[in-house]
């Protein structure tokens, strides 16, 4: 997750209006700590400041790879801010000396989180934003982001036979290094033409940071890029800009005022840290770019010709936070839109019913799915009524039967006490972190009812056998229902969210299962054999085979299996999981929706390139992240 504020005004401006030279570092930290939605990796902060004087640093850093990255991080720079000002060194409120000796007391700031695409340590190092320096202002580059590039072989291979050396690291490494690349082509031919007609040594830096193109640079720099990302980044002269991908895969939103423009991957934050209205926070359109040159002009348009746009929609359905009023909107509905096939789970028997959620991000579409219930009741009863009027059998028993009868019930059965990062552990202690994540609502339920419990989605299908239907069967419910906000995930991920190894997918070892109980085995060996085939085409003509493993069965059958095979042993309740369908999910989000894991569809060429590797490398059991060397 990213953030960054770019100032308009000198220090001093908010001085004078909002009583403090901190106030952009200030929100900075709110704008990060909004987007702390879970357990990171680690987090890190840069910042330039404008015009300053020569031999004085004005390029700064700050990173933390612990579990406490952003408050570490913020809380030294808060102290070394208190001694200086104890020492006299920044004279108070003073925007002069604040900004001369506070590392982040400049006019560009940037922020990240890192949420890493697996369960790999992580150190300082790979913590963003990431930066080269050099003794040209115009030349030294800071960058960070939120992606999932597709093709980093390609890419580094791209470096090599230029004759660079790359540093096979992190995706974010190799954007620096292409960007850098043309950030210094640009800068050399400025200078060398103002060399030749013999400008003053000491104006050369000026001109050259009014007429670098960043919209050019950018334009050459990503030409060959594949994947979802966003980036933020910075010149070492101030020159700020934000980039969305050509599909517009992961999000990115701004306010522009005549004070400052803030960036944030998330809505709400902006929202809610720069105390603004719904309307003023604006999504960067797929393929465009935002400038804000050293002297405060800003521009906004495309860098690249934008695709097909398909915005990646599990953030909306789980990653974003739910206080996003469209989120907000789109996961009730995705939970309404469970309301028949939860109904017809119930047997039509409301009064034994209860309804949870599990884990916490559930619980918006909780709320939907209970509206559900309780409009399709009132709309029975009503119904009941009406012929009960009509043929005059109205009496007391019916009424109370139709209207006292309990509505479907609202419980919280399971409870998240502490904040475990189970995702990340080693597979022999999962099932025991896992487990110790919740605690149980004892007697809420009785033996006779059955307990509902909607989840955001049902990936790997691990945790929920070996911990949470362990623990709601302890509920004493007769049947627990487990109800997903978001279809079956049957495809991987190549753009960020961590969900890339097909053999994990719960949804695809029941196809296989089933597949294998039909005797349909000779079926995936030939989907294998397709995939081999189609890496040997080019990439932009990759379809992706693996639906065909799907195509034998309808979508009940599968979850069927699902069902059978996510029941722990001797569960002493039976177990139905439900799925929201394709359709239900294009229903609720609101706009253009990426659906890849769940359709197969994928926006770019890398997404064929990593569905045909991840189903070879299940098959061939060497199962491990596609897009990554």
């Amino acid at each position: 997750m990213s953030a960054a504020i770019r100032l308009l005004k000198p220090i001093s401006y908010y001085v004078e209006k909002y009583g403090s030279p901190d106030w952009a570092f200030n929100k900075l930290f709110l704008l990060m700590e909004k987007q702390h939605n879970r357990g990171q990796d680690g987090a890190g902060i840069g910042c330039i400041k404008l015009n300053m004087p020569l031999g004085e640093p004005y390029v700064f850093r700050a990173r933390d790879a612990s579990a406490n990255a952003i408050t570490n991080i913020f809380s030294t720079q808060q102290r070394h801010l208190r001694r200086m000002r104890d020492e006299g060194t920044i004279r108070g409120l003073d925007a002069e000396t604040y900004k001369k000796h506070f590392n982040f007391g400049g006019e560009v700031l940037m922020g990240h989180l890192l949420y890493g695409a697996s369960g790999t340590a992580y150190d300082e190092g790979t913590c963003h934003p990431y930066m080269r320096r050099t003794n040209w202002t115009t030349r030294t580059l800071m960058l960070q982001g939120d992606m999932g590039i597709t093709n980093l072989p390609e890419l580094h291979q791209k470096l090599i036979s230029r004759g660079q050396h790359p540093v096979f690291g992190t995706d974010i490494q190799t954007l620096l290094e292409e960007v850098g690349y043309y950030l210094d082509e640009a800068h050399t031919d400025i200078y060398r033409s103002l060399r030749d007609q013999n400008v003053d040594g000491q104006e050369i830096p000026h001109v050259i940071s009014a007429e670098l193109d960043l919209y050019d640079i950018i334009a050459k720099a990503s030409k060959d890029w594949d994947g979802g990302y966003t980036l933020m980044g910075a010149v070492g002269n101030g020159d700020f800009f934000c980039l969305r991908d050509p599909n517009g895969i992961r999000h990115c939103h701004y306010i522009l005022t005549d004070e400052y423009l803030a960036v944030a991957s998330e809505r709400v934050p902006l929202m809610s840290v720069m105390e603004v209205e719904e309307e003023d926070v604006k999504s960067l359109p797929a393929g465009n770019m935002i400038v804000v040159k050293s002297d405060g002009q800003v521009t906004i348009k495309e860098y690249t010709t934008p695709g097909k746009l398909t915005p990646c929609c599990f953030e909306d359905v789980y990653t974003s936070r739910g206080n996003d009023p469209v989120i907000y909107r789109e996961r009730k509905a995705l939970g309404s839109n469970l309301t028949e096939q939860v109904v017809a789970s119930l047997d039509g028997n409301f009064s034994k019913a209860a309804i949870t959620f599990i884990p916490n991000t559930a619980e918006v579409s909780y709320y939907g799915l209970l509206e559900g219930l309780r409009a399709y009741r009132r709309n029975k009863v009503t119904e009941a009524m009406i012929k009960a009027y009509k043929e005059g059998t109205m009496s007391e028993e019916l009424i109370n039967e139709l209207i006292l009868r309990r509505w479907p019930r609202a419980e919280k059965i399971a409870h998240k006490d502490i904040k475990l990062r189970t995702f990340i552990s080693e597979e022999s202690s999962r099932k025991q972190l896992a487990a110790m994540v919740y605690d149980l609502t004892y007697g809420a339920v009785s033996s006779d009812e059955v307990l509902v419990a909607i989840d955001d989605s049902i990936v790997r299908g691990t945790t929920l056998k070996m911990s949470l239907l362990r623990l709601l069967a302890r509920s004493k419910a007769r049947k627990i229902v487990i109800a997903s906000s978001a279809p079956q995930v049957r495809y991987p991920d190549c753009y960020g969210i961590d969900m890339s190894e097909m053999g994990k997918f719960i949804a695809f070892q029941a196809a296989i299962t089933l597949l294998k109980k039909r005797g349909m085995y000779t079926h995936i060996i030939n989907v294998y054999e397709e995939c081999k085939r189609q890496l040997t085409l080019p990439a932009a003509e990759r379809t992706n085979p693996v639906k065909k493993i799907y195509e034998p069965f309808t979508e009940d059958e599968i979850t069927e299996e699902v069902s059978r095979m996510v029941t722990p042993d001797n569960s002493p309740c039976a177990i139905q999981v439900i799925y929201q369908s394709l359709d239900g999910l294009h229903e609720a989000i609101e706009g253009e929706c990426g659906d890849w894991y769940f359709s197969g569809d994928y926006p770019t060429p890398g997404g064929y390139t990593t569905v045909n590797k991840a189903f070879i490398e299940w098959f061939e059991s060497r199962d491990k992240r596609e897009y990554s060397l």
